[in-house]
């Protein structure tokens, strides 16, 4: 017979495994690409690394690249884990986003602005609500994200859209439904892109495209999807975490580390733009 202690590490194999299996699901790092995601856009421009679990994409003057889901959603916890192209990057754009394809449009967006070698990148999100967009929200990041991968998340509930910069809180959009302001409420699918935005991305368009630096390289990681599939006839179930009471607002320390990164970071919110909206937009009255 095996003694006590030889049984040990068989024990605990059997406990991992077993932990495993009642989470439901492995880690989002060893899902494949091909699993949940397709390629929409500049195929030669795609490049499948580590057995599928990372993408790159890359640009150049002949084209760059995009992929979505094969599936649209109607709520949920959507992440991917970026590493962003390096050195001088001005006017390339990568995005991480939600959207309906539909005439008049929901959306949900991150955007990385490049820029000059030695500044900062620029985070712009946005929402898309009917078609109508134009609710810019620019942030300074406080790291380098060319160096490492970092967690972009984006939590859609019946209550709120929260966008996440590695578990801190960046923006929060409210359902103000009742105050007659549009929620995104179209089945949405998850994309990632990798473009040339030079006419507006770096200085407002007048700092250009570094061609001699092409290509530039995005690299995706962590294709898991934790939504409701738009087949699902009730994506704001509460029986669905996401949408669980808990979630509904910031809990303290969550609204700490929010007010502080927009306080230190943010250069722009459409919100404070009096003259591009002189009459503001009735979400920013609350």
């Amino acid at each position: 017979m095996a003694s006590s202690s030889s049984l040990l590490p068989l024990l605990l194999q059997a406990f991992l495994l077993l932990g495993a299996v009642v989470g439901g699901r492995m880690s989002d790092d060893d899902i494949s690409f091909d699993e949940s995601y397709r390629i929409t856009w500049g195929n030669d421009h795609v490049l499948a690394l580590n057995q599928g679990r990372l993408v790159q994409l890359s640009l150049d003057q002949s084209s760059g690249a995009g992929f979505a889901s094969k599936e649209s959603y109607g709520s949920g916890f959507f992440h991917m884990k970026i590493k962003l192209p390096p050195k001088d990057s001005a006017g390339v754009v990568t995005a991480f986003y939600l959207t309906s394809h539909t005439k008049k449009h929901d959306e949900v967006d991150f955007e990385f602005l490049g820029n000059k070698e030695g500044k900062p990148y620029t985070l712009q999100t946005n929402v898309f609500t009917n078609g109508k967009g134009r609710r810019e929200q620019r942030t300074l990041l406080w790291f380098d994200p060319t160096a490492d991968f970092h967690s972009y998340k984006i939590l859609w509930n019946q209550r709120h859209l929260v966008f996440y910069v590695d578990d801190i809180p960046i923006r929060v959009f409210k359902n103000n439904t009742k105050m007659g302001v549009d929620y995104p409420s179209q089945a949405m699918r998850i994309e990632g892109s990798l473009w040339n935005g030079e006419s507006w991305a770096t200085d407002g368009g007048k700092t250009k495209t570094n061609w001699s630096c092409a290509p530039f390289k995005t690299h995706f990681m962590g294709f898991g999807i934790d939504a409701c599939s738009s087949h699902n006839s009730n994506c704001y179930s509460p029986n669905l975490w996401w949408n669980q009471k808990k979630y509904w607002k910031l809990d303290s320390k969550q609204q700490k580390a929010y007010e502080n990164v927009r306080n230190k970071y943010m250069n722009y919110d459409y919100c404070s733009d009096t003259n591009r909206s002189p009459v503001l937009p009735k979400e920013c009255t609350r």
